[in-house]
Formats: structure tokens, sequence, C-alpha cells
């Protein structure tokens, strides 16, 4: 066993290729195991262990910077860097988190578990090389799992090319982010022709053509000779002008030919590849490269890798590789992912919707399985839109339909949404467009972390003009809330934020319609009870603490607000006849939907005091259960009961 031998990356340099070869399937094993125990990202990295060891085998980390994007395919890195006996606490309280962690480990630069954002901080940490301030030698920037069809990658290419800044940038390119990268370069890299879904005629033409230039283009005798004779040809007199420009238009048109050198070298970095990703060997071989030829400028090294390798379940899993996973018998694998809960009731709804109204179009930013639009999709495939990791375009593209005629949902999650706030509120909100904003993963959402959890959606949005936020407390309310909101949307956006996990499933009279509140629960004696406003998923925690406070004594009012911008002014003016109002929101405190009401009810009455709790504005750790994070902030029944009794 060689992975039980591996404790730092210089340990991986005494190995030969067979060893290697070896180790890097005890690797699988390793990985495939822990993900079993525990869940976790599994396809993305078991496509990315050979390149893994061949980078920690040229590069000297921390003395070389290595940066992952995104952060979830770097747990063999995790392994080869001294973390491998953490494995059995991934994701866990207090155990190791699912993406780089500075506080792990010096290996760890950055906390890149959001995706297209590392050339930046690469072209960031050379300039500060640069300038004589950051001591790393190489700045190796890995870029997978589609975070090459993010707009701030192109923004940082072009950038470092302008500058010539000496980075050296792996892309990894497996084809998928988590579903099938949506992106021409991916597409005509992996040789297939997107316009007819089939391999290109000229694949052998240009796979050979391709290797030989790759080998030319990586040898840096060649390309110092390159630069003498470039110079050379400029000095001719008379001619001189004449010759490097046809110089330049010969290699423009190669570069034509073979996409995609021509679109990186465009942008100023020069291409090599693509290379075998699971080739050792031949991947250090173009690092050693790299190295000399970054001392020009930046330069994107492609290599092809398969996302799932190793391990067949993975390999057979057509929607995403196994891109992530629950606990599962590793010997047949993860039961086939399937929607559930409020995910489940968003795919049902929008198909229904999308039958009764030919304007509805869905739009998702590279991950229709994970929101429930593969239904959608399959139903009606002309108006299902995968724009990739691109949250920014998603939603003025939605701008766009919107005012092209139709009736957009865009289904995001939370904490992605915040990638597209400038796009939010100046693209659609500022011209109030028929936009619907469906945010799955909203509230705490447990094992990914600080990063993931959706907690700033009702803060930020309820302060945008003319939005609408509405909350559902169940399944059949989220139903409603989607009928409601196409036509909600006639007068701009509306949002609807829902949480991960199970939905409750209640009676008919139980739902509510438009922007009203619901009343869930009376007291007998409103000015001398205390009115608890519940919002979402924290409703049910209300009416089991207002139960549990009946039983001894104490009279409870509960309103389900529904509608939390703009907040229902019956249930405003209710609350205001109470002796104390109690409001509880999974997300953050500070200016959240509890201090909105607040402001409303002292405007009515400002003797009566109201209490709103919420998340605290800070980065929340990862948690298996979310509602051990809820009840460390009183957010659970007994924290609710507690609060109601101090009033």
């Amino acid at each position: 066993m060689y992975v039980e031998n591996i404790r730092e990356p210089a340990d991986l340099r005494d190995l030969d290729y067979e060893q290697l070869r070896d180790l890097a399937g005890e690797i699988r094993d390793f990985i495939v195991s822990a993900v079993s125990e525990v869940g976790g990202h599994l396809g993305s990295n078991l496509g990315a262990v050979e390149l893994t060891l061949a980078l920690h085998r040229v590069f000297e980390s921390p003395t070389d910077a290595i940066l992952w994007d995104t952060g979830h395919q770097a747990y063999v890195h995790k392994i080869v860097t001294g973390r491998q006996a953490g494995f059995e606490t991934l994701r866990q309280a207090g155990g190791l988190s699912g993406y780089p962690s500075r506080e792990e480990s010096p290996h760890d630069l950055i906390e890149n578990s959001h995706a297209s954002t590392v050339l930046s901080y690469a072209d960031g940490l050379a300039s500060a090389r640069d300038l004589g301030t950051n001591p790393q030698r190489h700045i190796v920037a890995v870029v997978g799992d589609g975070a090459m069809t993010g707009g701030m990658s192109y923004e940082a290419l072009n950038n470092m090319g302008h500058h010539n800044r000496g980075v050296i940038v792996v892309l990894n390119d497996n084809g998928r982010s988590y579903a099938p990268t949506i992106s021409n370069l991916s597409a005509n890299s992996q040789g297939v022709d997107v316009q007819a879904n089939h391999p290109s005629i000229p694949d052998r033409v240009t796979g050979r053509l391709s290797e030989a230039l790759t080998d030319i283009r990586q040898n840096p005798v060649y390309v110092k000779r390159q630069r003498r004779l470039e110079e050379f040809l400029q000095g001719l007199p008379l001619v001189g002008n004449q010759a490097g420009s046809a110089m330049d238009a010969f290699k423009a048109g190669v570069r034509e030919f073979l996409q995609p050198p021509s679109f990186f070298e465009a942008l100023g970095s020069r291409y090599i590849g693509p290379f075998d990703g699971h080739d050792i060997e031949q991947m250090e071989h173009a690092f050693h490269n790299a190295i000399e030829l970054s001392a020009e400028g930046p330069i994107v090294v492609h290599v092809l890798t398969q996302k799932g390798r190793g391990y067949s379940p993975a390999e057979d899993d057509d929607e995403k590789n196994l891109h992530d996973a629950p606990v599962f018998d590793p010997l047949v694998g993860p039961p086939k992912a399937v929607t559930t809960g409020y995910t489940q009731a968003f795919a049902d709804a929008v198909i229904k919707e999308a039958e009764s109204d030919s304007r509805l179009v869905a739009i998702t930013a590279a991950m229709p399985g994970p929101t429930g639009l593969i239904p959608f999709q399959s139903r009606f495939p002309d108006r299902f839109f995968d724009v990739g990791i691109a949250e920014q375009h998603a939603v003025t593209s939605a701008a766009g339909m919107a005012m092209g005629g139709l009736r957009p949902v865009v289904a995001i999650y939370s904490t992605f949404l915040n990638r597209a706030w400038d796009q939010v509120v100046y693209d659609v909100a500022m011209h109030r467009l028929p936009v619907i904003f469906c945010l799955d993963r909203a509230g705490v959402t447990g094992p990914d972390g600080s990063s993931h959890h959706g907690v700033y959606d009702m803060a930020l949005l309820s302060k945008v003009p003319g939005m609408r936020v509405l909350v559902p407390s169940s399944a059949q309310e989220l139903a409603q809330m989607l009928h409601d909101a196409t036509a909600l949307a006639d007068s701009g956006p509306v949002v609807i934020r829902y949480p991960r996990g199970a939905a409750r499933q209640v009676s008919e009279h139980e739902v509510g319609v438009g922007l009203h509140a619901r009343k869930v629960r009376s007291s007998s004696d409103p000015a001398s009870a205390v009115c608890v406003v519940g919002i979402g998923k924290m409703v049910e925690i209300a009416e089991k603490a207002a139960a549990a406070l009946a039983d001894q004594g104490t009279d409870v009012t509960v309103w389900d607000a529904r509608s939390c911008a703009p907040l229902d002014p019956d249930m405003v003016a209710d609350a205001a006849s109470h002796r104390h109002v109690v409001t509880i929101e999974d997300g953050i405190r500070d200016g959240g939907i509890g201090m909105a009401l607040a402001t409303e009810v002292c405007e009515i009455d400002g003797s009566v005091p109201v209490t709103p709790l919420g998340l605290p504005t800070k980065f929340l750790p990862h948690d298996p259960k979310s509602s051990n994070i809820h009840a460390r902030y009183g957010l659970d029944v007994d924290g609710l009961v507690a609060t109601i009794r101090n009033t």
C-alpha cells in the first residue's frame, strides 16, 4: 500500500511510474471508501487523480501556489498533503472541509468553492510576485468541472495576457461541470461536432496535426528560435514588415484551424495540448516545459480527463458521473439520484405551469438535475436553457427573454444568485421585467459549509424596489406560489425561495394565496398573547413551539408570513395587537424580514416589542445536520419556546 506512506508531496517523487499507477488505483479506492461513509464529491476527484500526482511531483507546494477551481476537485490534493486521516470526518461538524480550507493546511491558499474565480486569484498573486511582495515562484491555476464557462475566467485570461503574467493555467477538461459542460470550447477539444453531435469528420487529420504541433509548441528551444526568426524577418530591409505579417498570417491560419489554440492565444496566452490527463509522465513533461514557457507570459496546459474514472458506477452515470453522492454501498454504488422535497415540488409545478402557459421557459446555470429541471427539459426541450456556470448571463439573458415576451423562470441555488446581484437589481428589477427566480437550497444547507449556506437572499432581495419575495412552508405552498407568480410577474420580478430537503405535505385549506399571509393559529386574547411570525420552513417550528406552550397554559398566535416583501398589512396589524411579537427565519437576522416587520409594527404601535430570531451575520460552519446549526442559534422548537417564555 503506497497511499499510507504519502504524508507530503515530496513522498511522491521517490516513486517510479509503475508505482504511481498503483498509487492512483489506491487513491481511487480510498476516495470511494471515504465518500461512501460520509457522502461528498466523488466523480470530479476520481478524474483528477493522475493530474494531481503530476502537479505535486513537478511543483513544490506551498512554495509554488497550486490553486483549484472548483475546489470540490481537491480531495486528492488533500490526501497527498497529509490529510488522509481526516477523511473519516469529511464534511462532518468540526471535521475536514469538502473544499480547500486555509485553516486546514498551508497547501490550501484559497477556499474556492464557487467556480470561475481562480484565474483572477492567479493574476493577482502573479502581480504581487512580480512586484516583489509574494515569494511564491510559480502560480498554477487548475481550472476544471466547467469553471471555464464562467465569465470571470475570460476576464482574467484577457488581463493576464495583456500584462504578460507568468501564470500556468491547467485546464482540466472532463467535458462536464455538474452536467455536461455548456461550451463549444470543451466540445471541440473532446472531438465532438457540436452542431451535429457526432465525431467531427476532420478529427483524424487534426488530431495528428495537433499532436505534432503540441510537441513543437511546448519545446522551449522552438520558442526561442521563433522569437529570433520574428526579429530577423522584421529586420529585413524594405520587406521586413511584409515578411513579418506573412508569418503572422500563416500562424493565425493554423490557429483558426486548430481550436482551442486560437481562442487562448487571441487572449494573450500560449496554449499547449491537449494531453492525456491520466498519463502522469506525459503531463510531467508538459508541466516542466510550461515552467520555462511561462517566463514569457501565461500558458494554458490543456489536459483531457474522465470524470468518475476507475469506478464503474460513476463512469456509467450519464447525468453527472456521480459528481456528488450520499452515503452508499461502495460495492454497488449510490442509488440513482432522484429529486425530493421542495425541489420535486418545484419540478412538478413548473411543468404544470408550462403546460398552460406557452410563454414560460426555464433557465439554469449548469445544474438541471439539482434544481429539478431535467423533467422540464425532457418535456419542453426548446423551452429549456442551461447556460453553464454563468449566473450573471443567466439573469440578464432572462431579462432579454422577458423583454421579448417570454416568461422566464430562473432556477438557481440561493448562494449562487449572489454572483448575479447586479444583474438582478439593474437588468431585471429596474426594468420591472416579468422574471421569476426560484431559489433552491435557501437557508442553512448543511455539509457544504459557509460558501453554500443560502442565508443572504431574503435580506438582500427584500430591499430591491418592486421585488416580491415569497417563501413557502410546504410543497403545496410552493406550487401555489409559482402559479401566482406567473400573474404577479406582470408588474415585475418575483422570487420564490425554498430550502434543501424534505417538504411538508399539507391539506388544501392550509394553503394561502397571492401576497397574503396565512393565520395558522389564533389566540383567545391577543392583548395578552405572543404573536409568532414564521417564515418558510420555520412555520413548522413555530407551530410545534406554540403547541408545547399551549400545554403549559401560554397562548400563542402563529402566522405564516408567505410574502416577505411586501409584508401583508393585515398580518402586521394583527401582530401589533399582541403584547409581544417574535419572528423566526432561516436567513440572516440583521436586515432580515423580522427587522422589516418590526419597523412596520412600530409604525402602528411603538410600544409593542418585536424580537427577530435569525442567523448571525457570520460565516457558518459545515454540519451534515442543518438542525444542529439552527439549534445553536435558537432556531429550533426549544430555542423558540425559551424566547417566548422570556418575553
